[in-house]
């Protein structure tokens, strides 16, 4: 099986409700879609996301570093060499790690038609149904309250709620939620980058002296500024988690030497594709380092791919935020993993499944 094309699509599905953090505000999914073709007839499927103010991705610049610089390496090269396909696409440039990603899943889901089986056997196996989170957007307090209402009455037992705006009025997001869900799911915090280390000791310190027990807060100060990190890791109960200061293995080590956190954030589209996400987990794991699987505003092309390295690495990847698929109004895709509210269930079907994405528009 031999790579002999690779196309590209604009796959655009609305979202339930607008989705918003502290960086951004968006109410529908625009993603890159990839396929990767082979002699043999067997196509692979691959996604990235425009994410410019998280890994600086664009939909031109993914679909320029593809087809000018990932492409021409891996034409007429076989599937079954998937370690040497990996360290083609990795080194074909630096940055860009959305482009590798999506190029890495299509790749990963044509060995697994090549060998027949479903990825995440592949990898290791496990038990092929998980549990994810959702996002409950960071909004006025009652419109907060009433969407985590809903999530926990369709069954989510652990809410991600965005905050990271005005840290005066975040604290009090959060006790109303806390409150209003009582002992019905977990409170996970994502600040976005959105405060300082000190508001952020604040806060948590703020919270927990109220009573208000969280799960995790994951990024609360800027990518950059690891130091700030371990201040705030260093002085509140609340476990801390790293997801933007944290892209790539290199990244790993640094922050388990500073001791700047307590959980790990592994994203594909930060990793540059399931390679580097496999060694994070196999790092982490090294360290006693708990890790989450987390995705973009992904719909369920490369959300599935991260599914499959999920549960592969059950042992260490013990939080699972993949929710992208639960939040878009349809799911486009036939075939593949299932998504089903809070579960998520992988077939037998070989690689990633996918038989059919609907509504793909073709760029030239």
């Amino acid at each position: 099986m031999k790579i002999t094309d690779i196309k590209f699509g604009m796959l655009r599905v609305p979202l339930k409700t607008p989705f918003k953090t502290a960086l951004r505000t968006v109410d529908r999914v625009e993603d890159i879609v990839i396929m990767v073709h082979t002699d043999s007839g067997h196509i692979g499927y691959g996604e990235a996301p425009a994410t410019a103010v998280i890994t600086g991705d664009t939909h031109g610049s993914i679909v320029d570093a593809i087809r000018h610089y990932i492409s021409p390496r891996l034409i007429g090269e076989d599937i079954a060499n998937l370690n040497r396909l990996t360290q083609l696409i990795q080194n074909a440039m630096e940055k860009n790690s959305s482009a590798k990603a999506a190029v890495e899943i299509a790749i990963y889901d044509l060995f697994g038609q090549l060998y027949g089986a479903p990825l995440y056997k592949l990898l290791g196996g496990g038990d092929p149904v998980i549990t994810t989170d959702i996002t409950i957007s960071v909004d006025y307090i009652d419109k907060m309250v009433a969407d985590s209402i809903a999530a926990v009455d369709r069954g989510f037992e652990s809410l991600k709620i965005k905050v990271g705006k005005d840290i005066g009025v975040d604290i009090e997001r959060v006790k109303a939620i806390y409150a209003a869900v009582e002992d019905r799911a977990l409170l996970r915090l994502d600040a976005n980058q959105g405060w300082t280390a000190k508001q952020a000791v604040y806060a948590l310190q703020t919270l927990e002296d109220a009573g208000v027990r969280l799960e995790l807060v994951e990024q609360p100060v800027k990518a950059h500024d690891l130091e700030g990190m371990r201040y705030v890791t260093e002085r509140v109960h609340t476990p801390i988690m790293a997801d933007e200061s944290v892209f790539g293995p290199m990244e790993v080590v640094e922050l388990i030497r500073m001791r700047a956190a307590d959980i790990i954030n592994i994203k594909l589209m930060k990793t540059g594709g399931i390679s580097n996400a496999i060694r994070i987990a196999d790092i982490a794991a090294m360290h006693g380092i708990e890790c989450m699987i987390g995705c973009m505003l992904e719909t369920s092309i490369s959300v599935a791919a991260a599914v499959h390295v999920a549960v592969a690495k059950a042992d260490i990847i013990t939080k699972v935020d993949l929710d992208g698929p639960s939040l878009c109004l349809f799911n486009p895709v036939e075939g593949g993993v299932i998504f089903n509210e809070s579960e998520i269930t992988i077939t037998d079907a070989p690689g990633l499944g996918i038989r059919e994405i609907r509504g793909l528009e073709l760029i030239e």
